[in-house]
């Protein structure tokens, strides 16, 4: 297994596809756990991580620009809440030969309003009783499932069929294993510390980063930029600067400055 560092990602292969798109190819260096993408620095449409040893999709930063996410051939069998904040504009998601079980694994990506394309093919989901019907009565902007059109005819099957009490019974144990799978989540990350590195810190959002930008324009020294840019890169917020940003601004607001001093010690 090879950890995803910045430096594999600044090495791997980037090239313009056949649609026209900058990608980033990631795939088969049997990569456990998706990490340091803010290395990426939002330059890519699409990210391929396809034949790797993936068992959850998370741990995304910020990427506004990516479009398309490849994961074929991993093992994935669970997708992480909240990931439609981070990465908006995702339109395509391919997962053949994953490990989703079931149609609550997929509630996650309803959440994503430009979500255009799906592929499952080689899940254990896309074998469930009225797979095709779920996927075109929850994602009404699907258009490619399984790289075959979802038709208008087929959402008004998939209408008919969940007026039934067959299908609001179906919905409402979709509804109630999806709620469970989350609970046994948020235990499983509380056990394990998940969000936190090492060192106590936390996944940067948005605004973090914006603040780790705006600390390196007011840098004064290499080691500081040097040190600020790979916060920026890793995506992960150290506990000591993020502690050191509390106590700068505490200060701030109490000599009546507007200037906040950065953590370079951490």
């Amino acid at each position: 297994m090879v950890k995803l560092t910045p430096e594999l990602i600044n090495q791997s292969m980037q090239y313009i596809n056949p649609c026209r798109e900058r990608e980033l190819d990631l795939r088969g260096y049997k990569i456990p756990q998706i990490e340091n993408l803010g290395a990426t620095l939002d330059q890519f449409d699409t990210i391929d991580l396809s034949d790797n040893d993936l068992r959850k999709l998370d741990n995304l930063p910020h990427l506004p620009r990516l479009k398309c996410l490849l994961l074929n051939n991993n093992r994935i069998l669970r997708i992480s809440e909240g990931l439609e904040e981070v990465v908006p504009n995702l339109s395509s998601i391919i997962l053949t030969g994953n490990n989703l079980q079931e149609l609550s694994d997929l509630e996650p990506l309803a959440a994503f309003a430009k979500l255009e394309t799906i592929c499952l093919l080689i899940n254990p989901v896309s074998t469930k009783p009225n797979y095709r019907e779920y996927m075109a009565y929850k994602f009404p902007q699907l258009r490619l499932l399984d790289f075959r059109k979802i038709k208008q005819k087929d959402r008004a099957a998939a209408q008919e069929f969940f007026r039934t009490k067959q299908g609001k019974d179906m919905l409402k144990e979709v509804s109630r294993k999806s709620k469970l799978s989350a609970a046994a989540a948020l235990a499983a990350e509380a056990s394990n510390g998940k969000g936190r590195g090492s060192d106590g810190g936390r996944l940067a959002n948005p605004e973090d980063m914006q603040r780790i930008r705006e600390a390196i324009k007011r840098a004064s020294s290499l080691a500081e930029v040097e040190r600020l840019s790979q916060i920026l890169q890793s995506g992960q917020l150290p506990e000591k600067f993020q502690h050191e940003q509390d106590v700068g601004q505490n200060g701030a607001a109490h000599n009546g400055s507007g200037s906040v001093p950065v953590a370079m010690e951490y």
